[in-house]
């Protein structure tokens, strides 16, 4: 046991003094001084081996005694102090761990620090191949219109819905849905007469709120649109089925009522109240009949809603997580709170001699937006799926961008206008363009957020020159649909994908009605007039903007296989 001490005491100081000396058959050799660190500590081991391999220890001390049996012996306290496999990759016959190359450990535990830069570098490596492959598998999945439903003041199903917007009828009338003699404003793009069509549930229909009444029929409208009916679902894979149906506002009828219920007493009110005035509900309902069990959310930024929810749903497609998605936009705001809390912004338009004209972005003479009500749900869906299927296909959607102005409440950024500053609602459609790798020159269409407010018209117009002024002329053309349905809020989006993409269908885009005096620095030439205009559509862009800065564009163009 003395010499196994010897001889321990000697290795553990020959370690520690980073100069290890080891004995062969005719002579000792040095490790070199001026080697780095991780250089010594593999020729300590190297050297180490030779020990192991046989080398007798007997120029230290009397007898032949193998290194294995003095330095269990020896470190046997220390095992669990370094809490190290005594076997390793270089540990020899000794059983030493002095260095493990492979895993990045020594004895003195320096190597800890590096295995984890070892792992962590690993993982990065394994984490950039992951999304590197799902990156390129989201630009081969493809992503396509085979469905369209709507709702709103001017027809219940896409086809009527355009070819008023082609015709220039206007859905704004005077309110008749609640006593509104006492407001400023009384004129909306109020729908006058509904029904579910059997679509919805009687008995449900009766507790739900405008907003998820709206919802759930434009979307089962999509189904039937996209050719989904009930035998045909049986086909679909449920749990690569989403909802991503949207609502600036919510439940604001089922909360108003039972808001007044609450004054009377608590026990007034319905359990239907909260349940039924949260935005999300109307997608976990829909999601619910339909057994679909995907992605299945909804989205409330404001009148950018529906694009928000309609670009979301196209990355769960095109990223692998679904199949077939749901998605778009629904409001019913045409209450007294709502007419109310917008006249209190100063917002609203109070032209209520002139319904029909009180709508009319660009033009000078505009005094604020018209409030309007309904929904717009798109059927989404993988290119090959939908050709599996049998599906008709109205269009490809490429993709798009979504950002933030930081700026206000209410207003877009005033730097949004100029490219180089790169910020607002330019930053936003040059970010669309980007992603999707779409020229701008190949955009010739854009159905613009076009709200008929003083401020927003013009920035968003001026930043529509910047990005694209210099297109070939005069085949852009610009166009707002809230000139005959109003703003839908956070339904806006989704019926103005509907038009566009009928744009795209029909080659006809619908006028900009009451555009009788473009307001100044408005370039006409780009404006659609008070008629409809033939136009072959390239690249179709969409645009919404909310309040709070949430700036979205989405881009949609023809179907074309590619061979």
């Amino acid at each position: 046991m003395a010499i196994a001490s010897s001889v321990c005491t000697w290795l553990v100081a020959a370690c520690m003094s980073r100069t290890a000396l080891c004995v062969t058959e005719e002579k000792k050799r040095p490790i070199e001084q001026g080697l780095g660190r991780l250089a010594r500590r593999k020729k300590l081991a190297s050297l180490m081996n030779v020990c192991s391999s046989g080398s007798s220890l007997g120029q230290l001390g009397a007898g032949t005694f193998s290194c294995s049996s003095f330095l269990n012996q020896a470190f046997k306290g220390s095992q669990n102090y370094y809490q190290y496999s005594w076997a390793g990759p270089l540990s020899g016959q000794c059983g030493l761990p002095l260095l493990s190359v492979a895993e990045g450990r020594d004895v003195f535990g320096h190597g800890e620090k590096r295995s984890k830069r070892f792992a962590a570098a690993r993982t990065r490596q394994s984490t950039d191949k992951v999304a590197t492959e799902k990156n390129k598998e989201a630009q081969q999945r493809r992503v396509v219109v085979t469905g369209m439903g709507v709702v709103t003041s001017l027809g219940h199903d896409p086809d009527t819905f355009y070819k008023n917007l082609l015709e220039g009828v206007s859905g704004i009338s005077e309110i008749e849905s609640f006593d509104c003699s006492g407001f400023p404003t009384r004129i909306a793009g109020e729908i006058k007469s509904f029904s579910p069509d059997g679509l919805v549930s009687p008995k449900i229909s009766k507790r739900m709120d405008k907003f998820m009444l709206y919802m759930l029929t434009a979307g089962k409208q999509a189904l039937i649109d996209g050719g989904l009916t009930e035998e045909t679902m049986k086909n679909l894979d449920v749990a690569k089925c989403g909802v991503l149906i949207g609502s600036g506002i919510g439940g604001v009828q089922v909360l108003y009522d039972n808001t007044v219920a609450c004054m009377v007493s608590h026990k007034k009110m319905s359990p239907f109240c909260v349940p039924f005035a949260v935005p999300n509900m109307g997608s976990a309902t829909l999601a619910m009949d339909l057994g679909w069990m995907g992605p299945n959310y909804s989205i409330s930024t404001a009148c950018a809603t529906s694009n928000f929810c309609i670009l979301n749903a196209a990355n769960h497609i095109m990223q692998g997580e679904a199949d077939v998605m749901l998605a778009g936009g629904s409001e019913g705001a045409v209450l007294p709170i709502g007419i109310g809390g917008f006249l209190a912004c100063r917002a609203l338009s109070r032209r209520n001699h002139e319904p029909e004209k009180a709508s009319r972005p660009w033009d000078s003479n505009r005094d604020g937006f018209v409030i309007g009500e309904g929904a717009g749900v798109l059927l989404l869906e993988e290119l090959g799926h939908a050709k599996q299927r049998g599906a008709h296909i109205y269009a490809e959607f490429l993709g798009g961008a979504f950002t933030c102005d930081a700026y206000s409440l209410t207003q877009p950024h005033p730097e949004g206008m100029r490219r180089v500053s790169g910020r607002g609602i330019i930053l936003c459609m040059e970010k669309a363009l980007t992603v999707t790798g779409v020229a701008r020159e190949n955009v010739n269409y854009i159905n613009a957020h076009g709200a008929s407010t003083q401020v927003g018209d013009t920035r968003e117009f001026k930043a529509m020159i910047k990005c694209f002024g210099q297109n070939p002329q005069p085949e852009l053309r610009v166009n707002s649909t809230k000139s005959m349905i109003g703003h839908l809020l956070g339904a806006a989006g989704g019926v103005e994908a509907v038009a566009t993409i009928q744009a795209i269908r029909s080659g006809w885009v619908h006028p900009n009605i009451n555009l009788e005096n473009p307001d100044t620095g408005m370039d006409a030439k780009l404006l659609v007039g008070t008629k409809k205009e033939r136009l072959d559509i390239k690249v179709a862009m969409s645009n919404s903007f909310g309040f709070g800065g949430h700036s979205s564009s989405i881009l949609f163009a023809p179907y074309k296989e590619i061979k």
